[in-house]
């Protein structure tokens, strides 16, 4: 049995092997209509395939407690009961292929209203069908980009409120791991960096102030989430500028919160938040930040970015960086890459009976 393919339980749940995939936006939904937001065909034959290939846990792509949470038009969201029933179908199949079915729970913030990315990206106009983005702060995300309207303490009590709401939709759905999304410059993060966050009330200022929403959206969602299953939390670990921003020193601090809080997993990224920073992508990059994560503040982790090789992935979990790997791009190209590493690595990994004549 190698690292990578031993059993990972977290309360309750028991995961297959320690290789996820990691939520990726397929900008796929329906922009209008009864159907907006919900999850379709696609959805679930994209999704549906990596359960197949064996991964042990996958998390839906970013899914928008609010219409206003949504990235573009075209994401997936959890604020009515219709994108309940039609999650319960994708969470059905993933159980029924031995993979445990995860959401990642988000609010776009001042990313928000944005065109797909094969259409160009940028902010999507009012006239256009978008909307005005919301943020800590009246501070855009990049030029070009609209000033977001600065939230209210009662507007901040809203969204909370929408993490909750969709924590409960989420477990109704069948879905076994929730994450809450709080990396890439999205609304929870754009309140812990003060690159992003001006404010001088109750959440903004010191750290303390700055991980206050945070913290909210956790007891939020750990208060409707089943006590026998667990929560996970993105963090983007650093803005990867050389002062003024969100810090690794930030994010080990913050994952001592987050675990007294309830929460089961740090999701280790990084960056999001400032446009135009050096980031220094190569293989592995971000898998310091879980391992100092996962040794400082005792929280277990999950490592992603430019993790492609089943050896490597192997060897992260074998040196106690990561208890897990979260798999980007290397699961688009192949939806099999698990069941592949599973040979590499000499260990076994379930084959669904319709294909045991090709092993």
């Amino acid at each position: 049995m190698t690292s990578l393919f031993e059993p990972f339980t977290l309360r309750s749940l028991t995961v297959p092997n320690r290789a996820w995939m990691a939520p990726m936006c397929q900008y796929s939904a329906l922009p209008d209509g009864p159907d907006t937001g919900a999850p379709l065909d696609w959805h679930l034959a994209h999704l549906g395939a990596r359960a197949v290939g064996g991964t042990g846990l996958i998390l839906t792509e970013a899914t928008a407690v609010s219409p206003e949470g949504r990235i573009s038009p075209y994401d997936l969201g959890l604020w009515n009961e219709r994108q309940t029933e039609a999650f319960a179908r994708v969470t059905a199949f993933l159980r029924s292929q031995g993979t445990v079915p995860g959401i990642q729970l988000a609010h776009a913030g001042r990313k928000a209203s944005t065109e797909r990315p094969w259409k160009g990206g940028g902010p999507v106009a009012i006239a256009d069908g978008g909307w005005r983005p919301v943020g800590p702060s009246p501070v855009p995300f990049a030029d070009g980009y609209p000033v977001p309207h600065e939230l209210s303490t009662a507007d901040i009590a809203g969204i909370v409120a929408d993490f909750a709401a969709a924590t409960r939709r989420a477990r109704d759905a069948g879905f076994q791991v929730v994450e809450v999304h709080g990396a890439h410059g999205y609304l929870i993060s754009s309140f812990l960096s003060p690159q992003a966050n001006h404010r001088t009330d109750a959440y903004g200022g010191s750290f303390a102030n700055r991980v206050r929403f945070a913290l909210d959206v956790v007891d939020a969602v750990r208060g409707e989430w089943p006590d026998e299953l667990p929560v996970f939390f993105r963090a983007s670990a650093t803005d990867w500028l050389p002062e003024g921003g969100w810090t690794p020193d930030d994010t080990v601090a913050l994952a001592a919160e987050l675990k007294a809080h309830g929460v089961d997993l740090l999701d280790a990224s990084s960056g999001g938040n400032v446009t135009g920073v050096h980031i220094p992508a190569e293989p592995g990059y971000q898998v310091p930040f879980a391992g100092r994560v996962r040794r400082e503040s005792g929280l277990a982790t999950g490592a992603v970015g430019l993790i492609t090789d089943a050896a490597q992935a192997d060897t992260i979990v074998a040196s106690g960086e990561a208890d897990a790997v979260f798999l980007g791009r290397a699961l688009l190209r192949d939806p099999n890459w698990v069941r592949a590493a599973a040979r590499e690595l000499g260990a076994e990994v379930r084959i669904p009976e319709q294909y045991l004549r090709a092993v």
